[in-house]
């Protein structure tokens, strides 16, 4: 066979090839509003940027009139490419290849890109878009998620792993996203679910409905399974490519820099309401503070009382938890510390500061958190800030109570430097609840009750419903006006770019999971 032959040859087998399912299964695609796996690398990499890898990778399989079948690349995409000039190993499932099935060589292209992110030191993103374990090869799927997932866990904190939900993700295929670092889902097109109908149909290809459970904001604001969630698939890529941004390619380095900016609108000095039992939304306080007050907020819709995201001081990447008030006054409870907590874990890992900001009446009472175990999930937020290493500044605006207090990164859980406003309020509780236990006896042996109890309550706010009790004992480092803030964290931020902070000698730690 002569060059040229070979040459036509090989450019119809990879004409054939990118087609995937063939025209009618990816019209069927592009029918249930979804995109086709070529169509979404193109908008997630940069333009011209992908080398795709084993195109030419088929099954083995012999059972069930699986050697008759030729599946295009196994029914995965898998290569290098580019994300605002920066390099990322990706691999996207292809639903017009046998409904987007696991078996062994789709399995093996998978595991390869892992290792080459490994290798390479490069973020891993997934796309999944599959029925699942490809069934006519039996265990040799169940192998292949074996595999994939032995590798998720060994690459967690050494690169960023992003999986994007463009499909059903069912059976234990979700476990592989699960253990990744984000998920980003997208209304009306994701799924995820273990067992159940939901498993068959995906299975078979048929339809899902956004009734069914496992739908996008079911993971998004009840499960907590999913971080982000878009109204499109091209909104999608946008926040998986700004989320990139903020966050270095691997553990080994920094996270990119970006020239300073102001905020656009910067916090007030009258942020906090006179009366401490109004809200305010924390949001308006952290774009005050930040660079160009861009904010990327992680968990939007999942335990709103707490706050989590990405955005830059002086340039530099930092993660953000702060309670929210406007949302269960800003309580601890449950979800908000497994929210925060692995929030934290992921910043420390990825070499990103902590900044906290504080207004918290307490972890949330009642029997339904306890029995919830509220005690072993407050434990993690605990863990985590005393566990980790990177830069830790804490701002209390207003309340900062009791367990709460300890656990919002104060000084004794390791802060490197904790500013209070004149705003704040540091004590084991609120000066009513104290007040009432305190001066019981002067209370109820009063002639005006009322009268009395309103007099300890400012007794008591006087004594410690304030900021210089604590600054007084070196727990707060300094007292600032809130349009002071910025300044001084940019400025502890850049000085504190070179602290060193070790861990004693260990396997590992148990984590209160």
């Amino acid at each position: 066979m002569s060059v040229i032959s070979r040459i036509n040859e090989f450019l119809a087998r990879a004409s054939r090839l990118l087609l995937g399912g063939g025209k009618e299964a990816l019209e069927s695609q592009k029918k249930k509003g979804k995109l086709t796996v070529r169509e979404r690398l193109d908008l997630l990499l940069d333009q011209g940027s992908f080398i795709e890898t084993d195109l030419f990778v088929e099954h083995s399989a012999q059972d069930f009139g699986m050697s008759a079948k030729k599946l295009a690349g196994d029914g995965v995409v898998t290569g290098i490419g580019r994300v605002d000039r920066r390099p990322v190993a990706v691999f996207a499932q292809d639903f017009s290849v046998a409904g987007g099935s696991l078996g062994r060589a789709h399995a093996g292209k998978i595991t390869k890109m892992m290792d080459c992110a490994r290798d390479m030191l490069i973020p891993l993103i997934g796309i999944n878009d599959s029925g699942g374990a490809r069934i006519q090869e039996g265990v040799d799927s169940l192998c292949g998620y074996g595999e994939i997932f032995y590798r998720n866990t060994q690459l967690s904190g050494v690169v960023p792993q992003l999986s994007v939900i463009l499909g059903p993700c069912a059976g234990g295929a979700v476990y592989s996203p699960a253990l990744t670092d984000f998920v980003f889902v997208v209304d009306r097109v994701s799924n995820m679910f273990i067992t159940g109908p939901q498993v068959i149909k995906a299975v078979l290809g048929e339809e899902i409905s956004p009734e069914d459970l496992g739908g996008a904001m079911t993971h998004a604001s009840i499960t907590g399974n999913a971080h982000f969630y878009a109204r499109s698939e091209a909104e999608a890529f946008e926040q998986v490519r700004s989320l990139l941004s903020y966050l270095p390619p691997s553990s080994q380095e920094l996270p990119p820099e970006a020239p300073p900016r102001p905020p656009k609108k910067p916090v007030s000095p009258d942020i906090i309401p006179d009366d401490r039992r109004r809200a305010y939304c924390v949001k308006e306080v952290i774009r005050g503070l930040v660079d160009g007050s861009d904010f990327l907020e992680v968990h939007e819709h999942y335990a709103r009382n707490i706050v989590t995201g990405f955005a830059r001081l002086g340039g530099r990447s930092v993660g953000v938890i702060a309670n929210q008030p406007r949302v269960l006054a800003g309580v601890l409870d449950v979800d908000a510390s497994d929210k925060a907590a692995r929030f934290i874990r992921f910043c420390d890992a990825f070499n990103i500061p902590l900044l906290t900001l504080v207004d918290t009446p307490g972890y949330l009472p009642g029997v339904n958190q306890e029995h919830m175990g509220v005690i072993r999930h407050g434990a993690k937020l605990l863990y985590a800030y005393s566990e980790a290493t990177v830069p830790k500044i804490t701002v209390i605006m207003r309340k900062a109570y009791g367990g709460a207090y300890i656990a919002m990164c104060s000084r004794h859980l390791g802060a490197g430097f904790v500013v209070a406003w004149p705003s704040a309020e540091i004590a084991v509780m609120g000066s009513e609840g104290a007040a009432n236990i305190i001066f019981r006896k002067e209370i109820e042996e009063s002639p005006d009750p009322e009268a009395t109890r309103r007099e300890k309550i400012r007794e008591y706010e006087e004594k410690f419903a304030n900021p210089y009790v604590a600054a007084g004992k070196g727990y707060v480092d300094a007292i600032l006006l809130p349009q002071q803030t910025r300044e001084v964290l940019v400025s502890v931020l850049a000085v504190s770019r070179n602290s060193t902070h070790s861990m004693p000698l260990r396997r590992h730690g148990n984590f209160p999971v």
